[in-house]
């Protein structure tokens, strides 16, 4: 079994006193959060911040402080059993739009309800859950 390493974001914005999360449509279909495989000798906060940017065209984020949550999955490519281990971060989003990039067909800010019920899988719904119940309690006053 192969074993990758992978980051993102789970990205919001305050709109109109609303609080929107990005999700991205992947070409399988799942909706997720930005995400991508650590390049070189990246730390993981820094793959979080160029998969938003390079999945989502949002350069004006700040990760939230005191928020890490991983889930894992295994999956097939070819020949090869992938595990794949998915570190999320809380990041906010100081632009109001998103772009789409190549890497997705569709992408959408969602309120929570609405996030969690577009997301399509276990392991990103259970950290969207975490992090939104995180933000709840006062874990914006940890901007970096």
């Amino acid at each position: 079994m192969i074993e990758a390493t992978s980051a993102g974001a789970i990205l919001f914005r305050d709109t109109r006193g609303r609080r929107e999360y990005l999700l991205l449509k992947s070409r399988t279909g799942d909706w997720e959060f930005p995400k991508g495989g650590v390049e070189g000798s990246e730390e993981l906060q820094q793959t979080a911040i160029r998969e938003v940017g390079e999945e989502a065209g949002i350069d004006d984020i700040r990760l939230i402080d005191g928020f890490r949550e991983d889930y894992d999955y295994v999956f097939q490519a070819g020949n090869d059993t992938i595990h794949k281990t998915v570190h999320l971060f809380i990041a906010k989003s100081f632009e109001a739009s998103a772009e789409l990039s190549s890497e997705h067909n569709d992408l959408q800010w969602r309120d929570y309800d609405q996030a969690i019920n577009t997301l399509t899988q276990d392991g990103p719904r259970v950290v969207l859950r975490h992090a939104h119940e995180f933000l709840n309690n006062g874990g914006l006053h940890g901007e970096l």
